[in-house]
């Protein structure tokens, strides 16, 4: 069996979060972990006899495969010369590892398993026992966001074997973001899949009952109050503590500025709970000035037993108001640029943030795909908002609504403490959402999550469908922004294009009209976002093909954006991937191909009066 014997070490969870965190995960648990990164015996399941053979009770696995890894990678390594897979794959992993030292008697303690993403579609299991998430899934359908098992002590040994089946498909009803499927396939912007152990898995050891590495955020700032959401994790009923300490990052002190204290009656199972914390004198996170504080919650049993998690965050407010984007109370443009990370590594997804901010963006749109929630927290510290989007599936059915809403929720939870996520988009050019104009339970989903998303995470500004095809009921627009993606090569016609939105042209702008639904009047009561412009690498947008002409080409289209009542704009886009040849920055290194600062621009003028501002 491969070794695993290497990889043992500690959470540096209570030095600070700053700290290097070799775990994808953004919430830090100060206890030990195994890492089982490395060696895997790896099987390709061709005609899917595994489940009914038994191959996670004894299977005799002849290659190998290092974890993380794609699917493609791993099949690319035994069969280069095979044409990629176009319909299903099954594949198996399989491992065994030396189960450490517990450091009690388990009174308080057992042992968890998690992998940060994994799939479409994975079973686990251990020394034969086919396992369940802590939310009761035997099987785990998802592949972007992190999901974990406890472990049953009448199932480990002093050594453990752990097995684990993939099962991907081209099915156009699962979230896919840009990886083909069978409505889309592989070229242009479409891209090869990327599927399967595609990040880190470890076993850790944690308290019985405790809080969940997930914590929700949303701030008063005119209070300078939060309010956080915990989860909780109970085996054991009873009276609890929950207490919050916040420190300052900056200037670390042994006593907190702020602790509080709320009495919990437990029953058995998970719980989310929020609670309210109020912080005078706290400084806001923005751009520029990226305040962040530590959190540090217990979860106190009633013999004073406690279970420790840390995090940090900010205070922060984001609304749509008008013609601008307000930010903490003050007007603010986004200079955003297009972000599609495709299978870079962690390393070189930090190159691209810092190059991102050299450009000039204060604004990351991440393009319908996960990525390592590490890069949140390096938006965090870096003071760069972030736009999240759900990856979408690529056909409009029931279905395939019922695995997006699932998709989004997943990727909530574990993503609603950073003050950089300050938009959501629901879908893209209604990719998977199609026949938004003709079907009404189409929009009738997309309306219910928008208030959905209103109403349970208001710390977010939310988009139905970007790009065009917003949904208007009674002529209230169901998104926080109007959005156009807005492509030409031509100067002029981008001007054109410009004027005939701003003055309220919803038809003549974007490929398909900016709203359908019934008649919706602008008159600038929502702000305007050209969220896609640019493409000027692609010969047939009758793009530059030198960087000078390029940046030249680039700094005149910005100027006309900012000659108008346009609240911000996304250039497409950051790096190459596979056909898209229209990066700005190398996707290995982050070398830029073009002037620092370029994508940078002055704030906006509002309309508002100072006193006005600061009134609201």
């Amino acid at each position: 069996m491969p070794s695993s014997a290497s990889n043992y070490g500690f959470s540096t969870a209570k030095k600070d979060v700053r700290a290097a965190n070799p775990l994808p995960r953004a919430v830090l648990r100060s206890n030990n972990y195994l890492l089982l990164d490395g060696e895997w015996h790896f099987a390709l399941d061709s005609e899917d006899v595994g489940l009914r053979d038994g191959w996670y009770l004894a299977h005799p696995y002849e290659q190998i495969a290092n974890w993380p890894g794609s699917v493609e990678e791993h099949m690319a390594k035994y069969q280069p010369q095979a044409p990629a897979w176009q319909d299903k794959v099954v594949v198996w992993y399989e491992r065994e590892f030396t189960l450490p030292e517990r450091g009690d008697d388990g009174t308080h303690s057992l042992f968890q398993l998690t992998f940060g993403a994994c799939g479409y579609e994975t079973r686990v299991w251990l020394n034969g026992f086919l396992l369940s998430t802590i939310e009761g899934e035997d099987v785990h359908y998802g592949e972007y966001t992190s999901f974990s098992f406890e472990l049953r002590e009448e199932h480990l040994r002093p050594v453990n074997r752990l097995t684990v089946r993939i099962v991907d498909t081209m099915d156009a009803e699962t979230p896919r973001g840009k990886q083909e499927s069978h409505v889309y396939k592989r070229g242009g912007i479409w891209y090869q899949t990327y599927t399967g152990a595609v990040r880190s898995v470890w076993l850790e050891m944690v308290e019985r009952n405790r809080l969940r590495s997930r914590v929700g955020v949303d701030s008063v700032i005119e209070d300078q109050m939060v309010r956080f959401n915990m989860t909780t994790r109970i085996h054991d009923p009873g009276l609890y503590t929950l207490r919050l300490q916040v420190f300052d990052r900056v200037a670390p002190t042994p006593q907190p500025l702020a602790t509080a204290d709320f009495p919990l009656r437990l029953e058995a199972g998970q719980r989310q709970q929020r609670v309210v914390m109020e912080l005078p004198g706290a400084k806001l996170w923005a751009p520029g000035s990226p305040n962040l504080y530590r959190l540090v919650a217990q979860l106190i049993d009633s013999e004073g037993y406690s279970a420790e998690i840390e995090t940090h965050f900010g205070l922060r407010k984001i609304e749509s108001r008008g013609t601008y984007v307000y930010l903490n109370n003050e007007p603010i443009y986004l200079d955003g640029i297009l972000y599609q990370p495709g299978t870079a590594t962690y390393e070189e997804m930090q190159r691209h943030m810092h190059a991102m901010q050299a450009l000039g963006c204060n604004l990351v749109r991440v393009h319908i795909a996960g990525v390592d929630p590490r890069i949140y927290n390096l938006a965090d510290e870096l003071g760069l908002l972030l736009w999240i989007e759900v990856p979408s599936p690529h056909s409009s059915t029931s279905k395939s609504r019922e695995n997006h809403r699932a998709e989004l929720l997943r990727m909530l939870a574990l993503t609603e403490s950073h003050p950089s996520v300050v938009i959501w988009s629901l879908y893209n050019e209604d990719w998977g959402a199609q026949d938004i104009a003709t079907n009404a339970n189409t929009r009738r989903y997309i309306v219910d999550m928008y208030h959905y998303m209103h109403i349970n995470h208001p710390q977010f500004l939310v988009v139905d469908n970007d790009g065009w095809q917003h949904i208007s009921q009674e002529g209230r627009l169901k998104s926080d922004l109007l959005t156009a993606h807005v492509y030409t090569p031509e100067l002029t016609r981008w001007a054109e294009l410009l004027d005939r939105m701003v003055q309220g042209d919803l038809n003549n702008v974007a490929v398909l009209p900016l709203v359908i639904g019934d008649p919706f009047f602008y008159g600038r009561q929502k702000p305007l976002i050209v969220s896609e412009w640019g493409g000027f690498g692609f010969a047939d947008y009758g793009g530059p093909q030198s960087s000078e002409e390029r940046t030249e080409r680039i700094r005149q289209f910005k100027l006309e954006l900012r000659k108008r009542p346009i609240a911000g704009d996304v250039y497409t886009q950051a790096t190459n991937i596979e056909d898209e040849r229209n990066g700005l920055l190398d996707p290995h290194t982050g070398e830029l191909s073009v002037p620092e600062g370029l994508l940078a621009s002055q704030s906006p003028s509002a309309p508002e009066t100072k006193d006005e501002t600061k009134a609201s």
